[in-house]
């Protein structure tokens, strides 16, 4: 039966998150379909909805005519709280059924300070949370996403993992479990099947073991259906994946409120802090003339005024300056802007940035990562100095007056030198707009520094270095703080707590499990959310548990030493690594 909350809208700050019936939204049958999906995204509608993965699979699922796919957010503290005190359970968009009356509950795995937000969506959904607890007739939870690439921390409350690229690999599951509903098959004989499917990881059939210094001894298959090692998905021919040319378009605004056009998926560039350049390998293009296609019938059916070229690294699109030109030339009538969100900092993009700011200028991100040459060249930045003074001065030549900076401390061999060349840097973007003839540049110079905290993540060459502790991080952004106070910079960093406990999922095993329900059960949730960020309740539930967060964030791992995550082949090996 659907969840009755239209007496509950009045008191909620923004009811748009909740109310669905959006333009392009997929309404179906719900009692009619053979199988029903709910596609949980844990953090809130405004963030989901920015999230091109979440438009791509729901669009797929709801092509099925067999199958129905639903969207469920996870609510606001007002909403949250509305909803406990009136016995309500969470609900989907489109029919605002519970959660629990879906056949399948997945969930995108995108960040790890998410977690206790997808223990609280199946709580509220009235799902057991620890897949031992669920009965035959629970729905299955099932997960993808890059942060999928080490399961183990959710190893006991997902019931299997979709590795890859989810095209292929969300209607196979989902196919799987309709069928073993058809046929009455017992829920762990279904978990088998699921296990045979290409690229699934299914943690129920496997048992881990620890030697006496707390390392991870061995992560075995205990079922004959499960295999040793999952190979990751990998769909080969862009040209023929999924786009949403007809996504739901928000009431309400939206972290990215604006068409998101996957020109690539991979990166080139190798970076070695870099999880995704090593995730989504190999380099797979779509071609301009399927772009421009795109793009016209993106715009035609949601009204969006401006399109991102979206991937890791759109500069290298091979053919970038080619497809801003078509798409500007196609699309300027009706004053559609493009926008690159991440640049590569050399002479090949000025091309294109005179493309982009024909119909409107966008704003200028550029991620240097480090302050000096020498750290750049550890991490496998090929970006120099020159190429972003050569780049922002031709930038701001051309009207651009703002841009923002990403950078990351706590690098492997980071120094005092490294970090000061990350305010030399600033210094010297804004020397590239005053070397701009005064009446040729555009007034008001802004520049923004970010400096987020090296989080070592799985399979990437620094998965094996240590996190800087929490007083080197908090000393290292006290002073560039100070080295920054420089006439239109403005600087932002990032809570050295929050990335410690980032750290210990990315690298974790299945005992942070443990400490996750926990956590949850004192009251943690959102806590990627910095108001509602409550670290010490974290710290009391590691300590509760004796489990020490330092061996997961401040350890160096040996070269040897058995990885959670090495029941997974990304396809990049260790020895590369």
């Amino acid at each position: 039966m659907p969840v009755f909350i239209d007496d509950l809208l009045s008191r909620v700050e923004k009811p748009a998150r909740y109310t669905g019936g959006e333009m392009n939204a997929t309404t179906k049958s719900f009692d009619d379909a053979d199988v029903t999906f709910a596609f949980c995204f844990p953090d809130t509608y405004e963030v989901a909805m920015s999230h091109l993965g979440m438009k791509i699979l729901y669009g797929i699922l709801n092509d099925l005519p067999y199958a129905l796919c639903e969207r469920v957010c996870m609510p606001w503290t007002d909403m949250r709280r509305e909803l406990k005190a009136a016995g309500r359970p969470l609900f989907s968009l489109e029919s605002r059924h519970a959660l629990n009356e879906f056949d399948i509950v997945g969930f995108t795995l995108q960040y790890e300070m998410s977690y206790t937000n997808i223990l609280d969506m199946l709580d509220m959904g009235g799902i057991p949370v620890r897949t031992c607890d669920r009965k035959e007739s629970d729905p299955f939870v099932v997960a993808g996403g890059p942060c999928a690439f080490n399961p183990e921390p959710l190893w006991e409350f997902f019931d299997c993992f979709m590795i890859g690229d989810g095209e292929d690999s969300i209607v196979e599951v989902t196919d799987t479990i309709m069928n073993c509903r058809k046929e009455g098959v017992s829920r762990r004989e279904c978990l088998r099947r699921l296990a045979k499917l290409e690229s699934v990881y299914v943690p129920a059939l496997y048992r881990d073991e620890y030697n006496p210094d707390g390392t991870l001894k061995s992560l075995t298959p205990i079922d004959d259906a499960a295999p040793a090692v999952i190979h990751k998905r990998v769909f080969r021919n862009m040209d023929d994946a999924y786009v949403p040319t007809h996504p739901p378009v928000p009431y309400m605004q939206v972290v990215f409120d604006r068409i998101m056009l996957e020109i690539m998926r991979g990166c080139t560039r190798g970076c070695r802090f870099c999880q995704a350049g090593m995730l989504y390998r190999p380099v797979r293009e779509r071609s301009v003339e399927k772009l421009v296609e795109v793009a016209k019938a993106s715009i035609e059916n949601t009204g969006y005024e401006e399109i991102s070229l979206s991937s890791l690294s759109s500069s290298d699109y091979s053919h970038i300056n080619e497809l801003a030109t078509r798409l500007t030339d196609e699309l300027c009538d009706q004053r559609v802007s493009l926008s690159l969100p991440s640049l590569r900092v050399d002479k090949f993009v000025q091309d294109t940035l005179s493309q982009t700011q024909r119909v409107k200028k966008s704003s200028l991100t550029f991620a240097p990562e480090a302050g000096t040459q020498r750290l750049r060249d550890v991490i496998n930045k090929g970006v120099t100095e020159e190429d972003l003074v050569n780049t922002l001065h031709h930038a701001f030549e051309n009207g651009w007056n703002g841009v923002k900076l990403y950078f990351m401390t706590g690098l492997p061999t980071e120094t005092d030198e490294d970090l000061l060349g990350i305010a030399e840097l600033a210094k010297v973007a804004a020397g590239a707009y005053y070397s701009v003839p005064k009446d040729k540049r555009v007034k008001g110079l802004r520049i923004t520094c970010s400096a987020s905290v090296f989080v070592p993540k799985p399979f990437t060459p620094f998965q094996w270095e240590p996190q800087d502790t929490q007083e080197m991080v908090r000393e290292k952004q006290s002073h560039l703080r100070e080295k920054l106070r420089i006439k239109g910079v403005t600087f932002n960093y990032h809570e050295s707590d929050l990335s410690y406990l980032e750290a210990c999922f990315a690298r974790g095993d299945r005992r942070m499990g443990q400490v996750l329900l926990r956590a949850y059960q004192k009251g943690c949730m959102l806590d990627g959310w910095t108001e509602l960020f409550k670290y010490d309740m974290w710290r009391e539930a590691f300590a509760e548990l004796g489990i020490d967060p330092a061996f997961y964030a401040y350890r160096r791992r040996e070269k040897d030493e058995i990885m959670p995550w090495d029941v997974i082949d990304c396809g990049v090996t260790k020895e590369f690594l």
